[in-house]
């Protein structure tokens, strides 16, 4: 079975140097495709040393990770935030045979809360089939074909992509941990940001439009894509 991580990057020069070399451990089962979305500073440099592939897309999430996966050979493709670390058997995790899934998450950082935050991101996944861009979701790339990759939206494409997958199949849910930092949590304020993406949550559910959502999220300050 072969991998590929596939990173979206916009202006990730602090992060993507450690989340790359975190990944070289791994990197004779896994295929490294960074898409950067017309990054300003160093990050593409930084990247060609370091991946396999470094492709230059339109910026949009949905629209970078689709463009990793068309120029991806791995049977499974592992969709990362490039300040979200793998553990360090992650490829050894996934089990044969699984149609897509995601990892548990724990935040990094200083305030307590950030651990009972993660406790309930995990949850909450289980509960709902829905999992986060943070925790790294991985999906067979012939059912990610199949469905037509992430939709192409403005906020919500995670939601929206384990939406599709949930009518063909269940999650796989593994306990093992990816480690996200939560700065923008801190930087934020952590209260102020559970009632920012509940907010938006709700109101994606009573059929608010992505782009409007959008506005809102980057309206509130907070950056990090950890819906």
């Amino acid at each position: 079975m072969k991998f590929s991580i596939i990173i979206p990057t916009l202006n990730e020069t602090d992060n993507i140097h450690p989340c790359l070399l975190d990944l070289q451990l791994i990197r004779d089962q896994c295929e490294l495709i960074v898409v950067d979305g017309g990054s300003h500073d160093d990050t593409v440099e930084i990247a060609q040393v370091l991946a396999d592939k470094v492709i230059l897309s339109d910026k949009g999430r949905a629209k970078q990770m689709n463009a990793g996966a068309k120029q991806a050979s791995g049977e499974i493709l592992i969709f990362l935030h490039a300040d979200t670390f793998l553990p360090d058997d992650a490829p050894d995790l996934i089990p044969p045979g699984s149609h897509w899934g995601r990892f548990d998450i724990r935040l990094s950082g200083k305030p307590i809360m950030l651990k009972v935050i993660s406790v309930f991101i995990n949850i909450r996944s289980r509960l709902t089939g829905i999992a986060t861009g943070d925790q790294a979701i991985f999906v067979n790339a012939g059912l990610f074909n199949e469905i037509g990759g992430y939709p192409d939206i403005a906020l919500m494409e995670d939601i929206s992509l384990c939406d599709l997958l949930k009518q063909k199949y269940p999650p796989t849910y593994l306990t093992e941990k990816v480690i996200s930092s939560g700065r923008r949590w801190e930087q934020f304020g952590v209260f102020k940001t559970i009632l920012l993406m509940w907010s938006l949550r709700l109101r994606y559910f009573f059929g608010e439009k992505p782009e409007i959502l959008a506005t809102l999220y980057s309206g509130g300050q907070f950056c990090k894509r950890s819906i």
